[in-house]
């Protein structure tokens, strides 16, 4: 294998793994405060669609990107409240928007299905770009990608070096002790549920507006739920969340390492390996229960009310 095509797998293996990473620091984020929020399909789905129709109807990226965001906020402030004002099962409310959101998401979406757009164009910062191997997947990217460097930084140093951090940590672990210190458990939960939100909104314009710059139902095909997974098996450590996002990543693109490296595997099997991976992954987890209740918020998808 030449370092060329070396460069052009660790190249589209950040491209792919950028949305997974971005949704599952929201649902990092949002787990660690001990809520369980399985909408993340749904509001990434919304947030894609939104962020094409703005894009497209105004010329301008950034706002679509913008109102992407708000979309997938908007949708996570529907689950905050059912879920976290409510009181109402988590695992239901997140599953019923996620069928909210996939079908809201074709219904505003059917009449912009296949039209072009000019998406997010790579920029290569000079000299950087130009370093073997690594140049290209680091420093050729689109303007999305560095904002995914940037905001992974920001919440592994927010949730390892900074009071919010335990904060949010706190609330996750023991929200009753959290009360009695008089840390606010349900203004807490409800911003970690609305960054869920607007990550998975991110994440989905970053699908409509640079990875593939088009809208097609059902174009997240499932991340929703790998970013789901991922968390798992990153054990909720953020460090761990972005190996595991490129990992997730480079089996999205096997496929196409195949075709280029001239493996003759059908392509449509090798497609499916992200989907295995996850269920494969999941079903190791399972064997190992002991381990997940040692690293998973203590509080995790419980619900809590103000004086109990």
């Amino acid at each position: 294998m030449d370092i060329d095509l070396l460069s052009n797998i660790l190249f589209a293996t950040v491209r792919c793994g950028t949305p997974l990473l971005l949704v599952a620091l929201g649902e990092l984020v949002c787990e660690k405060s001990g809520v369980l929020n399985l909408g993340q399909e749904g509001m990434m789905l919304f947030g894609a669609v939104i962020g094409f129709i703005v894009a497209l109807s105004t010329g301008s990226l950034w706002l679509g990107v913008l109102l992407a965001i708000l979309a997938g906020m908007l949708l996570s402030s529907l689950f905050a409240l059912v879920a976290l004002v409510f009181n109402a099962n988590q695992v239901a409310t997140g599953l019923a928007l996620t069928i909210f959101g996939v079908g809201l998401s074709s219904f505003v979406g059917a009449a912009w299905v296949g039209k072009p757009l000019t998406g997010f164009e790579a920029i290569a910062i000079p000299w950087l770009s130009e370093i073997p191997l690594i140049g290209r997947m680091l420093f050729a990217q689109d303007i999305l990608v560095y904002l995914s460097f940037v905001l992974f930084a920001v919440v592994a140093w927010t949730l390892l070096k900074t009071r919010v951090g335990l904060v949010v940590q706190a609330v996750g672990e023991n929200p009753n002790a959290a009360s009695a210190m008089g840390l606010p458990v349900l203004f807490v939960r409800t911003l970690a549920v609305l960054f869920g939100g607007a990550m998975a909104g991110l994440a989905g314009a970053y699908l409509s507006l640079a990875y593939t710059p088009m809208w097609a139902e059902n174009m997240s095909a499932g991340r929703g739920w790998i970013a789901l997974a991922l968390v798992v098996f990153a054990s909720w450590r953020v460090w761990r969340l972005l190996l595991g996002a490129y990992l997730f990543g480079f089996a999205s693109i096997l496929y196409l390492v195949a075709q280029g490296v001239g493996l003759a595997v059908p392509s449509s099997l090798l497609a499916m390996l992200p989907y295995v991976a996850t269920i494969v992954v999941l079903v190791l987890l399972s064997r190992n229960a002991l381990r997940t209740r040692l690293y998973a918020p203590v509080s995790l998808g419980q619900p809590w009310q103000s004086g109990h």
